[in-house]
């Protein structure tokens, strides 16, 4: 008998039949820890942004600190893909289109490609790109693929570049995904 089956006697301890469901159990918090360490992590970023405003609406200066610390956690998470989207927002390869009136946005994020294609990208939860599907999506083996980090990344730093569109070019946009 399965020694993982005892764990159902233990009333502190949600029923697990098999060793599968104890994996699948860890494996689901450790996704929400990682989930939980990440947002906390670009919210420090955030909350270090700060910029100088001079005139009403008028930014003069902005500047952000991310620290060592921060900077070893986000890597340590996302290894090669964080070099790859520091690469990209270090490039300017960041666009966030804001539709107007309702405010609602997308990013586009330039590839790494010689073609510089450009993918649509919601950070939270779809990319465009090849690699979203194949190692987020299909393998598993990645959290987010480096558009989405560079995303992220842009947003909290405050390197990207805003562009407003009406509602409808938006939609047009997101009609040809």
């Amino acid at each position: 008998m399965d020694r993982w089956v005892h764990l159902e006697n233990t009333r502190f301890l949600p029923t697990l039949h098999t060793r599968r469901d104890v994996l699948a159990a860890v494996a689901s918090s450790l996704q929400q820890m990682t989930a939980a360490v990440i947002n906390s992590v670009f919210d420090q970023i955030k909350q270090s942004h700060s910029a100088v405003i001079l005139l009403p609406l008028v930014i003069l200066n902005t500047s952000t600190t991310v620290s060592d610390e921060q900077l070893s956690i986000l890597h340590f998470l996302f290894g090669k893909n964080f070099e790859r989207a520091t690469k990209i927002v270090d490039q300017g390869g960041v666009r966030k289109i804001s539709g107007s009136p309702s405010g609602r946005y997308l990013f586009l994020v330039v590839g790494e490609s010689r073609r510089k294609e450009e993918y649509i990208c919601f950070p939270d939860h779809h990319c465009t790109c090849y690699s979203f599907f194949y190692d987020v999506v299909s393998r598993g083996e990645q959290l987010c693929c480096k558009h989405q980090l560079a995303s992220r990344l842009s947003e909290a730093v405050g390197t990207h570049s805003d562009v407003t569109v009406s509602d409808e070019q938006l939609a047009l946009m997101l009609s040809k995904l």
